[in-house]
Parts: structure tokens; C-alpha cells; sequence
């Protein structure tokens, strides 16, 4: 949905939570990886959740969950305004385990030493075992471990025993005798240390005691039963994008409720081709659901006419849109709820989440849904859920995998890759040309090896020769990323053939561009999209 949202309206009301017996709660110390830590847990099978690093011990205790880790940071534990832990924590009872900085916290709160390290140590480094520890078992004596740290733990406190070392590092990983409390200098979540999903399997299933039943399946039927529990006999609203997190929404709403559920697709002319025929033959023909199609082309481009400034594009598209979305859901009696395709990290990166980081990191994301004027409870049922674990769930649905495997499309739709001023015939040549871009990637069996690309209009023209005749026409720029959570992103080291017929294709094949170039900025410090 391309509503604009607030973080402080949200968790109250939203419908979300899946209810577990088995959780693990990742404790974020400012760390880049705390999702990752999530994500890696959640491959065990395990049930995960991020939470403040300031949540004091009574909170995690009503929480219950089976065991903590504590994330990595930038800080050092002797800095002024550095993040603490409540030192009661450790008395819980409840398995925890320090990673980087949640090692360094662990031993001071504890009683012990943390001093800069002799000689810094970024990168792979050879990390030896030594003893025996649950923690690392079925793990070689030596492995590869992924080290980022200045600081290390200079000597620990008595019950504490050192557990694995490297060169530079005499505590690379440690645990305490009598309680279960391990520390490990290295990042068991990045792929670079050898065996590090292991190590977190270890911890989460031999010292936490998790089952390690968390699954996608279990988790639909689960899901399906907390929804039909709260809408009762009301009709519930979702609002479709023909994105992969609104569709999977809308496919677990009319599995649950059937014709309870009614979806309205807002055409505001900024879509991809195909778009509106494709969300309507998904969810008339596949799923039957009672689809309202607004048709406000005209009203967006009227709107938008004469604007470049993207911020004022954006309020322009969430405005008009909440307009015809009311409008809309006034035709559809007893509608009480509405259904959104919120995730976790927009949770996380928006402050939703009272227990989660605090820190608001965008705001611009689905969480908060329409203004509460329009008198809906909010219903999100992917709002514990990674990106890749939406699509799972989407594919045990039965959604097509076209639809499962869709890269993501931002909310102001082609309003963002027009750069400039947004036209019929600006549009139109976008609309051409990302087909194109599209169409090529799954013939080069790459669309899948990349997790977002299109093609971005510039404000730009140009100078060409094409035939005998001299142009001056536009210059389009293609964007391809590889990323795991979008936070971060690598642009796409397209094959040099294939990257030269996908420029020569469209070039050939859409009036109106006689210039393609390559964006090859990661993110940081580009971001994915240009506006």
C-alpha cells in the first residue's frame, strides 16, 4: 500500500503476533547485524525477535523467552553514553550469549577487564578450540572465525573459562562454569566464519533446549485461526499493490475468512507494466476474492502535473491515495478491519515494536496503516516476518512463482524512476524499457539472482547518432542490487554480453532513449532507489 504511516499509532491496535513456545530474543546493541543474528536464529527453525538493549530483567522475564543474545555494537563498554545490560539478566536463569560487544558487556558487567586490544583484529582470523563446550560442538578445532573488534576481554572473572582463542585474541570465545552464560569475540552470523550457524544452532537447541518446530507451515495454519478468532463475522479490507507481501496477505485472508475478505486495488497510473490485468486474474480467478479495481489514473497525473521535487511526490501519491482508498471502502458494508502487508524490519526500522530499538530509521514505511479517521483496526499478519520467509509462506499458499519471486516496488510506484517531471509519455517509455530489463533477466536465468531491478528515467537528454539521423532524446539508467535484508546492497556484476544486449535491446526498442548507462553504487552510501 502507498499510505503514508505513523510509527506511534501501531502496535496497539495491530492484529500480529504469532503466539510461540520456543523464542529467542536477540538483545540489539547498535549492531548492523542484529537482523542477521534473527534471520540465522530463524534458520534453526527457531523463533526470534529483537528487542532493546535496555529492556530491564522483569520485562524479559515476562517475556519468557528460552535464551538471549546479545548483538555486537560500535561502542566501548568504557565509553560515557555507551549501551547497558541490567546486570540481573544473568541471574535469570535463562542461557545468554555475548556476541563482539555483547561479549565485551557480559564480562564487565561480571566483574571483568576489557581493554583495547594490542592489535586490531578485522577480517578472517584461524580460531582455535580448546576444551569441550556444548557450544562448539561438531565443530572442528580449527575453523575460519570472522573477527571486528578493538576492544577484547582482557581477563575474566573466576567461573569464567577461556573456550577458544585466536593469535590475537587469548578469550576469542568463553563460558562460565555453573551458569549458562558464553561470550564469543567473533561473528557466528556473517558467512564468513566457518561453521557459525552451527554455533547458533548449538546455542539455541543443546543450551536453550529449543525444538526447533518453527515452521512456515505451522505457522499459516496458525495465523489463519488468530485472524478468524478476531474478525469474527466483520468484512476486513486489504489493500492490494500486486507486490509480493500485499499478495500473500490478501491469499492468507481469503484462505482464512473467504468471502469475508474484500481487497481494493488503487491504479494511480504509476504501475509496471501488466501490473492491474495481473492482480486481477490472481485474485478474481485464483483466490475468487470480491476485488474493487479504482481506475484514478487521471486523478494522480492531474495531481502530479508540473512536480519534479520527489518528497512532494510522495505526499502528493499518499494523499490522493488515502482519498480513493476512503472512497472505496465506504462501498463495502461492515468493514471493520484493515489488512496491511507490514514486515519485521519495517517494525524494527520504524520504533513500532515497544519492545524492539528505539531509534526510528525510516519512516516512511507500512506500518501504522491508513489515519485512524477511517475507523479500521489494523490487521498485520506479516509483521514478524522476514522478507524471505514471507515468500515461503507465499509459495505454500500456492501463489504463482511470478507473483512470490516479484522484486519489490516502492510505494509511489514510477513516480520514484521518473526522475523529473511524471508525464503520459515519460512514463510510458519507463514502463517499455523496465519490461525489457525484465524480460532479459529471466531469459539470462538472473532475475532470481538478483533481488531488485529497474530502470530509472533520467532528467537527462542526449546526443546520438541513430541511422543518418542525429537525436536528442533520454538517458535511462538500469539498477540491479544483491542484498539479503535491503538494508544494505551490492550493485549486480552483470556478465558484460549480457549487460550490452539488455542496453542494445531497449535502446533499439524504445522510442524516445538513446543512452543506457549502468548505476554501480552499493548502498551504503547510495541508496537502492533514486528517489
Amino acid at each position: 500500500m502507498t499510505a503514508p504511516t505513523s510509527a506511534s499509532d501501531t502496535a496497539d491496535a495491530a492484529v500480529s503476533a504469532f503466539t510461540q513456545d520456543d523464542i529467542i530474543l536477540v538483545m540489539d546493541f547498535g549492531s548492523q547485524t542484529a537482523q542477521l543474528i534473527a534471520r540465522r536464529v530463524r534458520d534453526a527453525n527457531v523463533f526470534c525477535q529483537i528487542v532493546r538493549n535496555d529492556l530491564t530483567a522483569d520485562r524479559i522475564r515476562e517475556l519468557n523467552p528460552k535464551g538471549l543474545i546479545l548483538s555486537g555494537g560500535p561502542a566501548s563498554v568504557y565509553g560515557e553514553n555507551s549501551p547497558k545490560v541490567d546486570p540481573g539478566v544473568f541471574e535469570l536463569g535463562i542461557p545468554v550469549l555475548g556476541i563482539c560487544y555483547g561479549m565485551q558487556l557480559t564480562c564487565h558487567a561480571l566483574g571483568g577487564e576489557i581493554l583495547p586490544a594490542d592489535s586490531r583484529e578485522f577480517g578472517r582470523a584461524p580460531c582455535s578450540v580448546s576444551g569441550s563446550s556444548a557450544l562448539f560442538e561438531g565443530i572442528p578445532e580449527v575453523f575460519t572465525a570472522w573477527m571486528s573488534h578493538g576492544d577484547q576481554v582482557r581477563s575474566v572473572v573466576d567461573g569464567f573459562q577461556t573456550i577458544a582463542s585466536t593469535s590475537t585474541c587469548p578469550n576469542a570465545a568463553i563460558q562460565h562454569a555453573g551458569k549458562a552464560i558464553y561470550g564469543i569475540q567473533f561473528h557466528p552470523e556473517v558467512t564468513h566464519t566457518e561453521y557459525g550457524a552451527k554455533l547458533l544452532d548449538n546455542f539455541v537447541k543443546k543450551i536453550c533446549g529449543c525444538s526447533g518446530s518453527w515452521k512456515i507451515s505451522s505457522l499459516i495454519e496458525q495465523q489463519k485461526q488468530v485472524i478468524r478468532d478476531t474478525v469474527g463475522t466483520d468484512q476486513v479490507i486489504c489493500g492490494l499493490s500486486g507486490g509480493v507481501d500485499s499478495s500473500v496477505v490478501a491469499a492468507l485472508l481469503s484462505e482464512a475468512i473467504g468471502d469475508q475478505l474484500s481487497c481494493i486495488f488503487v491504479d494511480n497510473g504509476l504501475l509496471r507494466k501488466g501490473e492491474r490485468e495481473q492482480v486481477r486474474k490472481h485474485f478474481t480467478e485464483h483466490f475468487k476474492t470480491d476485488l474493487h479495481v479504482v481506475d484514478a489514473r487521471d486523478r494522480f497525473m492531474n495531481e502530479l502535473a508540473g512536480v519534479s521535487d520527489p518528497q512532494q511526490k510522495r505526499k502528493i501519491i499518499g494523499r490522493v491515495f488515502i482519498e480513493c482508498f476512503r472512497e472505496e471502502a465506504k462501498s463495502i458494508p461492515n468493514a471493520k478491519y484493515l489488512a496491511q502487508g507490514t514486515l519485521y524490519p519495517d517494525v524494527i526500522e520504524s520504533g513500532a515494536d515497544p519492545d524492539g530499538p528505539a531509534a526510528m530509521i525510516k519512516s516512511h514505511h507500512n506500518v501504522g496503516g491508513l489515519p485512524r479517521e477511517l475507523g479500521f483496526e489494523l490487521i498485520e499478519p506479516l509483521r514478524d516476518l522476514f522478507k524471505d520467509e514471507v515468500r515461503r509462506m507465499g509459495a505454500e499458499l500456492g501463489l504463482p512463482e511470478e507473483m512470490v519471486w516479484r522484486h519489490p516496488f516502492p510505494g509511489p510506484g514510477l513516480a520514484v524512476r521518473c526522475l523529473g517531471d511524471v508525464t503520459e509519455e515519460r512514463l510510458e517509455i519507463i514502463r517499455e524499457a523496465d519490461a525489457i530489463l525484465i524480460e532479459e533477466l529471466h531469459k539470462a536465468g538472473l532475475y532470481r539472482a538478483i533481488q531488485q531491478a529497474f530502470v530509472v528515467l533520467l532528467p537527462v537528454q542526449s546526443v546520438g547518432v541513430m541511422g543518418d539521423d542525429r537525436t536528442y532524446e533520454n538517458v535511462a539508467a538500469i539498477r540491479a542490487v544483491q542484498s539479503e535484508d535491503f538494508m544494505t546492497a551490492d550493485w549486480f556484476p552483470f556478465p558484460h554480453d549480457v549487460l550490452a544486449h539488455i542496453s542494445t535491446k531497449i535502446i533499439n526498442s524504445v522510442r524516445g532513449i538513446n543512452r543506457v548507462v549502468y548505476d554501480v553504487s552499493s548502498k551504503p552510501p547510495a541508496t537502492i532507489e533514486w528517489e
